[in-house]
């Protein structure tokens, strides 16, 4: 059945496992994150389906399952799986992606290396999901295209299906032309985006510098800027923009610009952080410090989240604040990342190299003042720790979003905890009442730290009020919905464009 809403990303939207022998598809585990808010707008289609990769040894396997119904609590859906080889994945997420784009996205052009891409693979492989998607796709129906990894879709899309509205949506930060141009494919990819009715991005800058760089190769006029919401706008926060382009035109065509940071559910996480065997988990941690402050830093081994930088923030705070020794400890989960990709082997032994000298220089057999993590906690252990935090410490020094300080946030039923933010994250241009540092700073990361640990509790209560009503504010249902009248403005828009020319 031919589907009105096509999502193509490249997860599948569900857990597949084996069980005595045979697959099964599981229901995410956790209804918090961006493939379940992906799925509930399922809800607003007559048939809907999904387009994703899966690895396979033989792509022509004529066993390999193409096509799976599935049927959930988000309804009954098509997952069309695009059967990939090891050397594909590689080619076109591993070195293509993360290799290429990832370090100018991030603006570290010192990282970028495109010797090894395979841009023909790349090619193929976004290809193989426009094919997808145009096979899935009614007539007219919505096709929503998620991230970086599959910025030629629109525009192979736009060729085989002229008649669909195609949103783009860009979960990483999107830089400014003298980086982004670095790119020697940058005119096939901002060409491709340019085909999309709608391009969507978490804050304005991001949207800002899109428009300046499709200006930078392309004739493309601004038809309306906006001014930004107050809620969105600080002098503190490196990321602020005061008005954004919402419109733009090029080659005949509106093409609206999106600023929508995703969120978190607000409502689960709160939901599990007032459960009473989470609190008491968390009140066992407490009693586990004695009359220790605890610090937590969460994150993903990736030279972008300046894990090291933090550790040696760390480090000199300790050594410049003697009477902190004892007194304070710090819990760095910094999930590891594949040993494969070197410049991320590099960052996991810089971070545990760097942590077991801090360790080694101010620990006692009583006290060691870093518990380093590599592995990833579930959520539901992961709540009790941000119950117990006094301080969350995130500081990136690049982040398209950043969903751990709001999960913190939300989690912080009790009105009290302080967070800590890099003002290189997304999130600060919301989270604009945390203690807002620059992580290339010595000075301001050591003071951040420390204005956190000694912050009087009724500041400590006034700042974390105002950060719980931002992150319930732009939860990631209203991101959910502010997708949806995107949408529905781009049809109202063409629909009037397509009445215009057939009375002319």
């Amino acid at each position: 059945m031919p589907s009105d809403l096509v999502i193509v990303y490249h997860r599948q939207p569900y857990e597949e496992v084996e069980e005595n022998g045979k697959t099964v598809f599981r229901e995410n585990k956790s209804p918090n994150g961006i493939v379940p808010t992906l799925k509930s707008f399922f809800g607003t289609a007559e048939h809907a389906s999904w387009i994703a990769w899966k690895l396979a040894k033989d792509p022509s396997n004529p066993e390999f399952e193409k096509v799976v119904e599935i049927s959930d609590v988000h309804g009954d859906y098509t997952v069309s799986r695009l059967p990939l080889t090891q050397e594909q994945v590689s080619s076109f997420y591993h070195v293509s992606s993360k290799e290429a784009f990832w370090p100018i996205l991030h603006s570290f052009k010192e990282k970028f290396n495109y010797d090894p891409v395979d841009w023909p693979t790349f090619r193929e492989v976004n290809w193989a999901f426009a094919e997808a998607a145009a096979r899935e796709a009614a007539q007219g129906a919505r096709v929503w295209v998620h991230d970086y990894n599959l910025w030629l879709v629109p525009g192979y899309l736009r060729q085989l299906r002229s008649d669909v509205t195609i949103s783009f949506f860009h979960h990483t930060p999107f830089p400014a032309a003298d980086m982004f141009n670095v790119l020697p494919w940058r005119r096939e990819i901002v060409k491709s985006l340019l085909d999309c009715d709608i391009v969507g991005f978490h804050i304005p800058r991001y949207a800002a510098n899109f428009v300046s760089v499709a200006r930078s190769m392309f004739d493309v006029d601004v038809l309306r800027r906006e001014a930004v919401g107050e809620d969105l706008i600080s002098d503190g926060t490196a990321l602020s923009e005061r008005s954004a382009p919402v419109l733009i035109s090029f080659e005949g065509r509106e093409i609206s610009i999106s600023s929508s940071a995703v969120g978190v559910s607000a409502g689960f996480i709160e939901g599990r952080a007032t459960d009473p065997a989470v609190i008491d988990a968390a009140k066992e941690v407490r009693e586990g410090l004695g009359d220790c402050r605890l610090i937590l830093s969460v994150g993903r081994t990736d030279y972008t989240k300046g894990g090291v930088d933090q550790l040696e923030s760390f480090e000199r705070v300790l050594e410049d604040n003697p009477e902190l020794r004892g007194k304070v400890k710090l819990m760095h989960v910094s999930v590891s990342a594949d040993r494969n990709m070197s410049a991320y082997a590099r960052t996991q032994t810089g971070i545990e190299e760097t942590a077991g000298r801090i360790n080694g220089r101010f620990g006692t057999l009583e006290w060691q003042p870093i518990a380093l993590i590599s592995r990833a906690i579930p959520f539901d252990d992961l709540i009790k720790y941000y119950l117990a935090a006094d301080v969350a410490w995130i500081t990136p020094l690049v982040d398209g979003m950043n969903l751990v300080c709001k999960e913190y946030v939300a989690a912080r039923t009790d009105g009290d905890g302080v967070l800590v933010l890099s003002e290189f994250a997304g999130a600060a241009v919301e989270l604009n009442s945390a203690v807002v540092t620059n992580p290339f700073s010595h000075r301001s990361m050591d003071q951040a730290i420390l204005q956190a640990l000694d912050m009087p509790e009724e500041e400590r209560r006034s700042r974390m009020a105002e950060l719980r009503r931002v992150v319930k504010l732009y939860s990631v249902a209203a991101w959910g919905e502010e997708q949806q009248r995107q949408f529905d403005e781009a049809l109202a828009r063409k629909a009037v464009k397509t009445a215009a020319t057939e009375s002319a």
